[in-house]
């Protein structure tokens, strides 16, 4: 099963969508902040969208271990969210973090291996297959070195950020 997390009235086609609104495109009426998430078994997604949800999920380790749970082996995760030094990222009061590229860092049992982080109760592990950001004008239009100095030291240079997750299951 492909499935939209969190679809609303967007849910990508070729996917199913699952939403606490009953709305016309929904093919799973769920309270994402309710594990475990009882209409997908184990292993039961080959891909799985997460299109501006992540933000608002108010236990995040809870969340992406409920995502690698459901992630078949090798299964592709794209998540979408405001970049955090975006407006977009502060100015919705039902959002409850930010993101970066770091931030993904955590889900990945051998960089928590790294980083001596083990004792974090998780078990979610992907890898980081890819992580897009994108500019705001002017800074689209520029070079790759005044972006990235952008980037690191003013607010408002990205909107959002896409990463995609592999799940790394044995």
């Amino acid at each position: 099963m492909k499935l939209d997390i969190a679809c609303g009235q967007r849910k990508e086609k070729g996917f199913k969508g699952v939403d606490i609104a009953p709305l016309p495109n929904v093919d799973f009426v769920w309270d994402l902040e309710k594990y475990p998430w009882e209409p997908f078994p184990d292993n039961s997604c080959e891909e799985i969208l997460i299109s501006h949800y992540a933000e608002h999920a108010k236990d995040l380790i809870r969340f992406m271990d409920e995502v690698w749970r459901i992630a078949k082996p090798d299964a592709k995760v794209t998540i979408t969210t405001p970049y955090y030094t975006s407006i977009r990222a502060w100015q919705d009061p039902t959002h409850v973090r930010a993101f970066s590229e770091v931030t993904w860092l955590y889900f990945s049992q051998q960089k928590r291996t790294e980083a001596k982080l083990e004792h974090y109760d998780m078990r979610a592990d992907f890898d980081i297959v890819n992580t897009m950001v994108f500019f705001n004008p002017p800074w689209d239009k520029k070079s790759d070195e005044a972006r990235e100095f952008a980037k690191n030291h003013y607010w408002n240079v990205i909107t959002d950020m896409v990463v995609e997750l592999k799940a790394l299951k044995s």
